[in-house]
């Protein structure tokens, strides 16, 4: 049998990778790093965590923690990847993200069926199946030719990454260790400034020098609000960042017995603590710039940083206009889109498009139909919005509850209605699976109200 083509080995075209060997099926994954390095990985293992090593609040009554639940019912190679590399981070799933990739790496590099050729491909394969998981990323020859296909400009956002210091370099007298409103164990770094500190560190931020754009970019220049610059944030307003990624509540600074008047976290970023990754700072400064400025963050005064923001300009398909909720291209069916290129957006968004292509690719080529997912689980609602929505105004979707279908009978409580879509979903998810002759892994919630998974529950 012709092996199925992957292109791309990030999240998505690693777990779709994955997928297809699960099914029995040969596949070929290539990926260009190191023979071509892009603006913002660093290493040349797949599934490289670029911006952040966290997937997302892991609570099943949360819009990722939902998703990583589907996704561990469904056999992600990602997620229990993920799981296995956890580091502190409250009530968000992060992964030491040197041993996550290398783990995936030599995974995918043992599998009889999986062969990696670390080369660049210019221009779409003519035939057979393929899955395209170029990220967001995508090189400038491949996307030539996409656009060329597609007959569609792509569209774009800018995105950025945080620092990331060293812990030793952190002064713990005055940065404390803590999480919300102690929910969870204390997971981050807490550096708490008082008014007169914030208002220097404000001011400073706000006349710092960026990176500038190169003129085509300033033309088309958007941020993805997600993933908003802090300088760019900072300039709104003062209190800006205190209503946002400085946010003091549900924080004492043990110095004083005081909420704060403003408090930058830290997230671990290995699972030794070595590494912590300055939470809501990611940014387009000059690198001189960005040493100057989050040092004057207290216990930051003599930061080590081993890697310096960065922001890059990232690229996306106009999905309503080229997609089926299959993932499948409307004019070629054995062409597959997964991962950020399809506009969604974030890291689980990606792994579950990985699993969905990589599924499907393995369908088609065992002469199966296809699977769409259900709407009402967050994988399926994601998947119906960027192949539904419309195309003239399309942005990224990350998971959120407001894609989901409306409950057939109102709740009005928040925490109560997300546990009602979180229990429909699951609930769903396994009449569907079942319907399908599709293997379910068993779940153990959170503790919140219960939800039968297995298939056949």
């Amino acid at each position: 049998m012709e092996p199925i083509t992957i292109i791309g080995g990030g999240l998505a075209g690693t777990e779709a990778a994955w997928q297809i060997a699960r099914a029995g099926l040969p596949v070929i994954l290539y990926e260009m790093r190191p023979h071509r390095p892009s603006p913002a990985h660093h290493t040349a293992e797949l599934a490289e965590l670029v911006c952040s090593n966290s997937f997302g609040a892991k609570a099943s009554d949360r819009a990722t923690g939902l998703l990583h639940h589907e996704l561990r019912a469904l056999g992600s190679l990602i997620i229990s990847t993920a799981d296995r590399h956890q580091v502190p981070a409250g009530g968000a799933l992060a992964v030491d993200r040197a041993r996550f990739s290398r783990d995936l790496t030599q995974t995918l590099e043992a599998h009889p069926l999986i062969t990696i050729r670390r080369e660049e491909l210019l221009h779409l394969p003519e035939t057979g199946i393929v899955v395209l998981a170029t990220g967001p990323l995508t090189s400038e020859a491949l996307s030539t030719d996409l656009q060329r296909f597609t007959g569609l400009d792509y569209l774009s956002f800018f995105d950025a990454a945080s620092p990331i210091v060293v812990g030793e370099s952190i002064n713990r007298e005055v940065a404390f260790l803590a999480s919300r409103y102690d929910r969870g164990e204390a997971a981050y770094l807490n550096c708490p400034f008082t008014a007169e500190e914030y208002q220097r560190f404000w001011q400073t931020l706000c006349e710092a020098e960026q990176v500038p754009l190169k003129d085509f970019e300033r033309e088309r220049a958007q941020f993805f609000e997600a993933c908003l610059p802090v300088e760019e944030l900072a300039r709104r307003g003062v209190d800006t960042l205190r209503f946002g990624p400085l946010k003091p509540v549900g924080l004492r600074d043990p110095r004083t017995g005081e909420r704060p008047y403003a408090v930058a976290q830290l997230r671990q970023e290995d699972r030794h603590g070595q590494l912590w990754n300055l939470v809501g700072f990611q940014t387009n400064l000059r690198w001189g710039e960005q040493q100057r400025v989050f040092r004057m963050i207290p216990g930051l005064e003599q930061a080590e940083f081993v890697r310096m923001g960065v922001m890059h300009r990232n690229t996306f398909l106009n999905a309503p206009k080229l997609l089926n909720a299959t993932l499948q291209f409307r004019d070629r069916p054995t062409l597959l889109a997964a991962g950020q290129i399809t506009g969604t957006e974030g890291y689980t968004a990606a792994v579950a498009g990985g699993w969905l292509a990589g599924t499907n690719a393995a369908r088609l080529a065992q002469g199966l139909t296809p699977l769409v997912l259900p709407a009402t689980t967050m994988a399926g609602a994601l998947f119906h919005y960027i192949s539904t929505a419309e195309s003239k105004t399309f942005q990224p979707m990350p998971p959120n509850f407001g894609i989901l279908p409306p409950l057939e009978q109102q709740v009005r409580q928040k925490a109560l209605r997300y546990a009602a879509y979180r229990d429909r979903a699951l609930r769903d998810l396994s009449t569907w699976a079942t319907a399908m002759s599709l293997p379910l892994q068993p779940l153990k919630l959170d503790g919140c109200a219960p939800a039968l998974v297995e298939a056949g529950a």
